[in-house]
């Protein structure tokens, strides 16, 4: 059992969001569906939590109500290893959301996600600061990242 969980409050799309999620990333799956009861707060027999895996990683999301919403002080950060899967992930998370700058994006819940590929993290972290920072100067005016376009601007500085 995994010991720290990430809690996620939807004001009613709890099981929707797990089913989508789990869509979304391979070795995914719910593994649990907690009903409230007469004893509320929720409608008795309306899901109140749902237990659930990304690619082995277990989340919890709680139908709480209206009272709190998501922002961007919280991500998600997805490690890509290819461009393949970033396009994949991007296309996939941002359906009916809201894409944003430099790799992140919200998807139709709310949710904050960062669809990164690792080799950006190899570029702008190189021990070449001015080939590094040419390639933070082109990630800042991305939406989606482009690692062929990071490393001809890793290149070109």
């Amino acid at each position: 059992m995994q010991k720290i969980v990430t809690f996620l409050w939807f004001d009613d799309q709890a099981e929707a969001a797990a089913e989508f999620y789990t869509s979304v990333f391979p070795n995914s799956k719910i593994t649990d569906v907690q009903r409230y009861g007469e004893a509320g707060p929720g409608t008795a027999g309306s899901v109140m939590v749902v237990t659930f895996e990304l690619d082995g990683q277990e989340y919890m999301a709680l139908n709480g109500g209206p009272q709190f919403t998501f922002s961007e002080a919280i991500s998600l950060y997805v490690r890509c290893e290819t461009q393949e899967e970033v396009d994949e992930l991007w296309e996939k998370l941002s359906e009916g959301g809201e894409k944003g700058p430099c790799g992140w994006l919200k998807d139709k819940f709310g949710l904050s996600w960062q669809i990164v590929p690792n080799a950006m993290m190899d570029l702008i972290g190189s021990s070449d600061t001015r080939k590094a920072q040419g390639a933070m100067k082109a990630m800042l005016g991305m939406t989606k990242l482009d690692v062929a376009e990071l490393r001809r601007a890793y290149d070109q500085a």
